[in-house]
């Protein structure tokens, strides 16, 4: 749920006044998450027979809405995510495949999608911020032992 209050900004530099901020960013490294999550579960579709009768059947996920679970699954802040989030992440792929198919509201599909924080907004919304990999630059010596550091401590 975002948070009370005006919109933040993204600046890093912003400037603290006298009383601590109520929420801080969450930082997330900005590299696709790859791990454990939930697979699309086996959808039941209600149909009509023969006879206008509507029963359920199994049926597919819409193409639009596997792309959809693919990316949202794969978003760098998935890693905070506790199980009740996935499920929640779940039961709106539910509600993005029946707005495919013209059956469902858009903004239902909207609220869900602000709630996951799939756009740059929602994410500023949930004080989510991506940030860059930490990398050594090259020729830095990171990991490399100084022998005259090394020598004064235990030389």
């Amino acid at each position: 749920m975002a948070v009370a209050g005006r919109k933040p900004k993204d600046d890093r530099s912003q400037v603290r006044h006298r009383n601590p901020a109520t929420h801080d960013w969450a930082e997330v490294v900005n590299l696709p998450y790859d791990g454990d999550h939930p697979s699309l579960p086996t959808r039941m579709v209600r149909v009509e027979d023969k006879d206008g009768k509507a029963v359920s059947k199994r049926g597919g996920w819409p193409a639009a809405t596997r792309r959809w679970w693919e990316t949202v699954s794969t978003m760098p802040h998935c890693r905070l995510w506790e199980p009740s989030d996935w499920q929640f992440a779940v039961d709106s792929a539910e509600v993005h495949a029946r707005w495919v198919e013209a059956t469902g509201p858009a903004s239902e599909v909207r609220i869900r999608e602000k709630l996951l924080g799939v756009t740059l907004d929602a994410r500023r919304d949930l004080r989510i911020r991506y940030v860059e990999p930490k990398t050594p630059a090259a020729g830095d010596g990171a990991g490399v032992v100084q022998l005259d550091a090394y020598r004064d401590l235990y030389g």
